[in-house]
């Protein structure tokens, strides 16, 4: 697959976290991709750092906001969904450091009717507070020094940070939506455009990822597990408010009932007048 890739990274008031992330994607081995920071209305400072980043990234640059009205990831990733300009999306939080084989490694699992899952490892709030104040790039770090970070408590697993080559055992769960995370997701544009992307109905944290992964298999799109090749550092953070967790599992629950592909407030109900670019 040689097309472009539009990373949609996501993000709100972390400017500290998504330097690093610029910073590892300006490093990624595989230069065909463009970035899109899908910002949920943070303030003028994180427009500066992207602007500040547009001339040393290496790569197009798109800064993608929306007003503050709560929690709205899924809406505001549909957003930049449509702004962008690849074929195939890669979705990554802006709090989750990539390697620099992060971008060929997902192109390489790509393959038309999948998509793909990644998955993550958890720093510790120590060891986040430590590369962030001394601008370490953790993620150059070598088998050695993370096997001491997991001894000292510093991670919560090395699984990910493995690389395999697993072949037919990804797709092993191909019909399964559970434990897909939109921290470290890619999809084709032409499968999400299907779906009509995340359900904005979902506000708060929780569940729109698990809707998504559910509403694509629905529509005949089998899932691929990026596990030991697309493995992301995920910068310590305080928990999210689990206040509307109820209401989008009970969300969950009723796309789980019902045949519907397309999401109740999809990506073709957005409107131009509150999104900048």
């Amino acid at each position: 697959m040689s097309d472009l890739i539009s990373v949609i990274v996501t993000t709100y008031e972390r400017e500290d976290a998504l330097t690093a992330v610029l910073r590892s994607l300006a490093a990624q081995t595989d230069r065909g991709f463009e970035v899109l920071v899908a910002d949920d209305g943070s303030g003028p400072g994180t427009a500066a750092l992207v602007e500040s980043w547009k001339g040393r990234l290496g790569v197009p640059l798109s800064h993608v906001w929306q007003e503050k009205h709560g929690f709205r990831a899924g809406e505001i990733r549909n957003r930049a969904v449509l702004a962008g300009r690849g074929r195939y999306c890669v979705f990554l939080d802006g709090d989750c450091v990539p390697r620099a084989d992060f971008i060929a490694s997902h192109r390489r699992l790509a393959e038309p009717g999948w998509f793909v899952a990644g998955n993550r490892v958890l720093l510790s709030r120590r060891l986040t507070e430590t590369v962030l104040r001394d601008g370490a790039e953790p993620e150059s770090w070598g088998y050695r020094r993370w096997l001491g970070a997991r001894l000292g408590g510093g991670i919560n697993r090395l699984a990910p940070l493995l690389r395999f080559r697993l072949g037919p055992l990804r797709k092993l769960r191909a019909r399964r939506w559970t434990a897909v995370r939109s921290c470290n997701l890619a999809a084709w544009r032409s499968d999400l455009d299907r779906v009509c992307g995340f359900d904005a109905s979902f506000s708060g944290w929780g569940r729109e990822d698990s809707d998504l992964a559910m509403r694509l298999i629905r529509a005949g799109v089998r899932r691929k597990d990026g596990e030991f090749a697309t493995g992301v550092l995920h910068l310590w953070h305080p928990v999210a408010s689990r206040g509307q967790l109820a209401d989008n599992a009970r969300m969950l629950d009723e796309t789980a009932a019902s045949d519907r592909v397309q999401a109740r407030a999809g990506a073709m109900s957005l409107h131009a007048g509150d999104t900048r670019i």
